[in-house]
């Protein structure tokens, strides 16, 4: 109810998604293409949590923060690729201002818990590394699920109330050039004040993204420092453990950075296609890689899946 009165608010009952354009009889492929991509995504995302779930041996802390990964990535998944593909069949790309500020939400909540979930899995090999004796101690079960909890209720407190300050701007427009609705979208169609928009963006900005980000350089300066130092043994088990949390790391990074430059300069000087790739690839590359890279490099959960496998066969 607070949503459809915010949403009212605005005086707009709906958006034009502008980035689309006419594909003819190619938005048949393209449907064709995400949908398997989509799917893809669904059943090894759905997989891995399965097999942690389902196995005690894997109910530890590196492995329970993997499971909360690979759940957001299936939320932010099934909060882009419905809409997605009901676009491309779609020959008036419209979507209404409540599913709009849907969108922003589960999109956003997305993007937060999935950086500060990969900042805890940074603390998590952190200690795992640099004081193995004492991890066990230090990483309790009361930790997990508290990190956990914070990880995923903290942004969704973050979020909902940024909706809310935009949800409540009077709107001199309802054309969005993006493939999906984004707050950066609504904010700039704005022609009434936005100063308190700007102040909680820039108050909510430090600990949620400069804290998590200091916590991940600290933590792998500290993992380096190990790894030179250390013996042959240590230096193996910091790259078999940290390779696939680093590449997860960049891969997610590379295409929030693209996401916020296109926000910034509009993409002009890209072709549009290349524009709505990069635009989506911190959607879409992220839970397209991650159960991948995830699943054949940790040998742990690589062999349960094959003796799963196996079984069935």
């Amino acid at each position: 109810m607070m949503m459809i009165i915010m949403v009212n608010a605005t005086q707009v009952s709906y958006f034009t998604l502008a980035a689309y354009f006419d594909t003819g009889y190619f938005k048949y492929l393209y449907f064709t293409l995400i949908m398997s991509l989509y799917v893809f995504i669904v059943c090894a995302t759905v997989l891995l949590i399965a097999v942690i779930c389902m196995n005690r041996s894997l109910h530890e802390p590196m492995y329970l923060f993997l499971c909360s990964l690979f759940v957001n990535e299936l939320y932010g998944s099934t909060g882009l690729f419905p809409f997605l593909l009901l676009q491309i069949l779609s020959d008036i790309h419209t979507v209404s201002t409540f599913f709009c500020f849907l969108q922003i939400f589960s999109v956003y909540t997305y993007v937060c818990v999935e950086f500060l979930n990969l900042a805890v899995m940074s603390y998590d090999r952190y200690l795992a590394i640099c004081y193995p004796l004492q991890y066990n101690t230090r990483m309790t079960h009361n930790k997990v699920a508290m990190l956990i909890t914070v990880t995923w209720l903290y942004p969704f407190l973050v979020v909902v109330i940024a909706i809310s300050l935009s949800s409540s701007l009077q709107l001199c427009g309802n054309i969005i050039n993006d493939v999906f609705c984004g707050n950066y979208s609504i904010f700039k169609l704005a022609c009434s004040d936005t100063s308190v928009n700007n102040i909680y963006g820039l108050s909510v900005a430090f600990p949620t993204l400069f804290v998590p980000l200091i916590l991940i350089l600290y933590t792998y300066m500290r993992i380096l420092k190990v790894c030179f130092s250390g013996s042959k043994r240590t230096r193996q088990k910091a790259v078999s453990t940290c390779t696939p949390h680093l590449a997860s790391l960049l891969n997610f990074s590379f295409g929030c950075c693209c996401q916020m430059l296109l926000n910034r300069f509009e993409g002009n000087a890209a072709p549009n296609v290349l524009n709505i790739f990069l635009s989506l690839y911190f959607l879409t590359c992220p839970p397209l890689f991650n159960p991948v890279m995830y699943g054949l490099k940790m040998s742990t959960i690589r062999n349960i899946c094959k003796n799963l496998f196996c079984w069935k066969v």
